[in-house]
């Protein structure tokens, strides 16, 4: 019997990385954590998740501790929550602020009217994070409890399980 359960609570990489790609993009809001060298601080944003681009993408004002952080400490994490199915993405990788106005117009959306009047305030800047890492905690009406994956491309086929079915890719 607790064969059946281990089996019911892996999943495959590739599973794993549709789940972590799936929820983020389905939940948007996350709590960004940045590093301040002796604090944490995390704020909630608005996450635009791009699997084909391998990348989150915020939208940010040009002011803020957090660039400074970013430019200082760039590994950040971001955590996507959804409180309805109790699902839990964490995503971690490099931050990147940048004023790339092409990608600030393409993602612009009423949601940002909030904080900017339109896509050509010239105090948007683009924040871009590049995961490396990945982890999903299921809520209890799926199979799998917890999965773990590195999101590392450098790593080719090397793949480690372990027991919470983490990988690279």
């Amino acid at each position: 019997m607790s064969h059946h359960n281990e089996q019911a609570e892996q999943l495959s990489p590739a599973e794993t990385e549709d789940r972590i790609w799936k929820i983020a993009d389905d939940i948007r809001i996350c709590m960004l954590t940045t590093w301040s060298g002796s604090e944490q601080h995390s704020r909630p944003l608005s996450a635009h998740v791009s699997r084909d681009e391998h990348a989150v993408y915020f939208l940010v004002d040009e002011s803020g501790h957090k660039n400074e952080e970013i430019e200082k400490f760039p590994e950040v994490s971001c955590a996507f929550v959804d409180k309805g199915s109790n699902d839990y993405v964490v995503i971690a990788g490099e931050a990147k602020i940048t004023n790339d106005r092409a990608k600030i117009k393409e993602l612009w959306s009423n949601f940002a009217k909030a904080w900017w009047d339109d896509e050509n305030d010239p105090s948007i800047r683009l924040l871009t994070v590049s995961p490396s890492r990945g982890e999903v905690w299921d809520g209890p009406g799926s199979a799998i409890a917890k999965a773990k994956m590195l999101l590392s491309a450098a790593t080719g086929g090397d793949i480690d399980m372990g027991e919470t079915g983490k990988t690279r890719l």
